[in-house]
């Protein structure tokens, strides 16, 4: 188990005007955000003509290096079939190849061929439901199907996916792909490749077999665990069979507390409820429990979770709220920081996380009161003209398909460091063993050699969780510093490279990413000026941080031997 404790440099404490203002203009923006319809994200792979003269990024719309990843061409499969032959004119003509998703959401360069000649492979049209089977309780997607069609699909079935990722825009593959998870330490775990009962993925093959080979793969054939969590690194998931569940109800309750025994209380708290995760606020020292678990299904309720930050924004909002944050970085506002961090959270919270009850429209007003120079929210009511739903009260119970996921558009606000629970996983680059995941969302400037404010903070708390604790990344989310030497801290990562060497022989899905990660190739850091600022490597001399503007590369306070980027005050 993963343990990340710590205090937190500055308290936040402010008068209440300048609260009451701030608190007043973002609540606004969060109003603009529930009334405008979303404009889906623009594909990430861009061509020039006849899908030639490709380029691809992520959701982020920049990679950690921050370079640009291009290919030569780029096909849209909509069947097995022309899966199976772009594979094939890929593999004969010795392309490097990589595999793209609808959106594109992993942060690392998974999806970037190695050179400028490599093809594009993408999923988007690859999403249709094939089968579902209310018999066996299965159902069978293409790999570009995303979660919230598989989750839609399965309702209508009476049956439900038992755990998933928060956002429904990842796709089935790309969950499979970077092992992607939702928080529980109940029954299999929170992975959904860990309900996969069958896959089937298309890979390179020789000149005998057409230049192609197609696998299908199921419970019985141990290379199923190494499928499961793949990097993309074998090939092209083609369909993907689910195990799912008869459709279940659940009963979720939103309780802040003190965090003076968060470090106590979270041991215990996933083994209490099925669904519970932990929101921790440190410089608010408080964290918000959420207490989530079926019920029979009987209860009644009807209630749903369409989690504010995921919602529908407008532009005009998005580049507010990003010029009240670069506007606080540029003065070193720290100060403002925790203002806007209160007031967020403050009315998240107001807006009950997202969560409605199925109470008939009606015309009520949010009571809203300030106590002790902190905002406190007293919410009545909360009504929403789209949905005719209201937030009356906890417990908001509801059906699995209607409280386990949501999001229109991806999050661009901040809201604490996320606890996830994550279950030990047979998958070869699975979970190795129960613990918590800790999802921090941090600015980053569009300049790479501007640093941020008290940067060093979260960059003791990575190099602690990574190196001293033996934490591990995300295969999806991290910076490149936390993959070094990722590969050993998985014990059956040796059987993963040899079925790598089985399925893909030439290394045509590989690329120098994934060999690094994978410890074919020497290590993920990129070593020059002011690396450490983006997490390409950890500082061990001033010139990887910005000695010009004041950080130069100092131990942590905490934990020693990490390598942080600090401001020195006295040279400014």
């Amino acid at each position: 188990m993963m343990r990340i404790l710590f205090s937190w440099a500055k308290n936040c404490t402010s008068s209440r005007k300048p609260l009451v203002i701030l608190t007043c203009f973002l609540f606004v923006l969060f109003c603009l955000c529930t009334i405008v319809h979303c404009s889906p994200p623009e594909d990430p792979i861009k061509c020039s003509a006849n899908n030639s003269q490709c380029s691809i990024t992520n959701s982020y719309g920049t990679f950690p290096d921050r370079s640009t990843c291009r290919a030569a061409t780029a096909v849209f499969p909509s069947s097995e079939e022309e899966l199976i032959a772009a594979v094939a004119t890929g593999t004969k003509n010795k392309m490097k190849m990589k595999v793209a998703t609808r959106y594109s959401h992993s942060i690392p360069k998974l999806v970037c061929p190695d050179g400028e000649e490599g093809l594009l492979i993408s999923t988007k049209n690859l999403n249709k439901i094939l089968k579902v089977d209310t018999g066996s309780g299965t159902m069978t997607v293409q790999s570009g199907v995303t979660l919230r069609q598989l989750i839609e699909e399965a309702a209508k079935a009476g049956l439900a996916l038992p755990y998933s990722p928060y956002w429904w825009g990842v796709t089935t593959g790309g969950m499979l792909g970077t092992g992607a998870h939702g928080s529980s330490l109940w029954g299999k775990g929170s992975a959904v490749h860990d309900y996969v009962v069958e896959l089937r993925i298309v890979s390179p093959g020789g000149p005998e077999d057409g230049y192609v080979r197609i696998q299908a793969l199921n419970e019985t054939h141990a290379d199923l665990q190494a499928a499961k969590v793949s990097l993309g690194v074998l090939g092209v998931i083609s369909q993907v069979t689910l195990k799912l569940e008869p459709l279940f109800k659940r009963s979720i309750t939103y309780v802040t507390k003190d965090d003076h025994d968060l470090g106590d209380e979270a041991l215990m708290f996933g083994t209490q409820h099925e669904f519970a995760d932990i929101t921790w606020y440190p410089s608010q020292h408080k964290a918000v429990y959420r207490i989530d678990d079926r019920v029979p299904p009987l209860t009644p309720g009807n209630g749903l979770y369409d989690f504010s930050g995921f919602r529908s924004t407008l532009s005009l909002v998005l580049a507010a709220v990003r010029s009240l944050e670069e506007g606080q970085e540029s003065r070193r506002d720290a100060k403002g920081k925790c203002l806007t961090a209160i007031a967020t959270t403050s009315i998240i919270n107001a807006l009950a996380f997202g969560l409605t009850n199925d109470e008939p429209l009606i015309n009520e007003e949010t009571s809203l009161s300030f106590e002790n120079s902190i905002y406190t929210n007293v919410l009545t009511k909360y009504s929403s003209v789209k949905t005719g739903i209201i937030f009356t009260g906890y417990p908001v119970v509801g059906y699995q398909n209607r409280t386990q996921a949501s999001g229109t558009c991806l999050d661009n606000l901040y809201n604490g460091i996320l606890m996830r629970y994550v279950k030990a996983s047979p998958a070869y680059l699975g979970k190795e063993e129960d613990g918590i995941d800790f999802d921090i969302t941090y600015y980053r400037s569009k300049d790479p050699l501007v640093p941020r404010l008290y940067e060093d903070v979260l960059e003791e708390i990575e190099q602690m969780a990574m190196f001293k604790y033996g934490g591990s990344p995300h295969w999806g989310k991290n910076r490149n510093l936390a993959f070094e030497g990722v590969i050993k801290k998985y014990k059956n990562g040796v059987e993963f490279l040899r079925v790598k060497e089985r399925f893909d022989p030439l290394g045509l899905f590989s690329s120098q990413w994934t060999n690094k990660v994978l410890g074919l190739d020497e290590g993920v850091s990129i070593v020059k000026d002011g690396c450490a600022l983006e997490g390409l490597c950890i500082c061990s001399q001033d010139s990887h941080c910005a000695p010009s503007q004041g950080y130069f590369c100092r131990p942590g306070r905490i934990y020693k031997e990490a390598g942080v980027c600090r401001r020195d005050e006295s040279t400014t």
